[in-house]
């Protein structure tokens, strides 16, 4: 904003969308074209899901010239950013929009995934709702296939619909060349250089398992169907101990005897 060196209104909104692009925060969205704004097609039933609609979209096409108090202005902008960016999600499903995202993604503008078998492969936004307000943007790794939360409170606040459930998978469809290979490493536990036994693990976590549903039933007062087994486990500690207490007794006669 500062670069535009104007405190008017008219001047302000001349810049609306580059002033948009550029403020923090805004990394993820690419610049829409002017001409896909102003069709009225592809803004079909956003009049519905956008308040004070006709003042945002003159805002965002910079045609607005309405003088109105400082609440008023506010509540317009908030309804313009909200209107960029349900008209964005639609945008970046066109092969312009979709061009302007590849360059970010080719940048790493949207970061790098996490994970250190992924060794720094380029994330993509995406929503997993395509209804706004229901969640945030989450950033998608190719080579893993899975999911992770921007690391910027700004970007985390971002409304998910803002991308689309649809354009990552769209965009390796259309670019199949930019999709990496599968991440086939693993992290493989070990011990010592040796690797636990998958076996021994699985059996430790289904013991784990069958704990915790146990007590999930008892709390609910309902039978968890190994009051048999139950007992069983009973008896055969019981008779360990008496086996073990006679040996003990046999083992001090033995000792006064010698």
């Amino acid at each position: 904003m500062n670069d535009y060196g104007s405190d008017t209104d008219s001047e302000y909104t001349n810049y609306w969308r580059d002033w948009f692009i550029s403020s923090r925060g805004n990394e993820y969205f690419c610049d829409i074209d002017e001409e896909y704004l102003t069709d009225r097609f592809n803004l079909t039933g956003l009049n519905t899901e956008v308040q004070y609609y006709t003042y945002a979209l003159d805002l965002v096409t910079d045609v607005f010239d309405v003088d109105c108090e400082d609440e008023m202005r506010e509540q317009i902008e908030k309804s313009a950013r909200h209107l960029y960016g349900l008209v964005h999600a639609r945008y970046i499903t066109t092969n312009r929009g979709m061009n302007k995202m590849i360059e970010k993604y080719k940048k790493g503008d949207f970061g790098k995934c996490p994970r250190v078998h992924c060794e720094g492969q380029t994330l993509l936004p995406m929503g997993q709702h395509d209804t706004a307000n229901v969640s945030a943007v989450k950033l998608y790794c190719a080579r893993c296939e899975d999911l992770y939360n921007p690391k910027s409170n700004r970007h985390a606040a971002i409304d998910g619909a803002y991308f689309g459930t649809s354009f990552h998978n769209l965009l390796f469809q259309m670019f199949p060349q930019l999709l990496p290979p599968r991440s086939q490493k693993r992290y493989e536990p070990k011990i010592y250089g040796f690797r636990v036994h998958a076996a021994a693990t699985l059996a430790r976590w289904q013991n784990l398992e069958k704990d915790d549903m146990k007590g999930r039933l008892g709390e609910q007062g309902l039978d968890t169907g190994f009051e048999e087994e139950e007992r069983e486990d009973e008896l055969d500690d019981g008779e360990g101990e008496e086996e073990l207490g006679q040996d003990g007794i046999d083992d001090m006669f033995e000792g006064v005897r010698a």
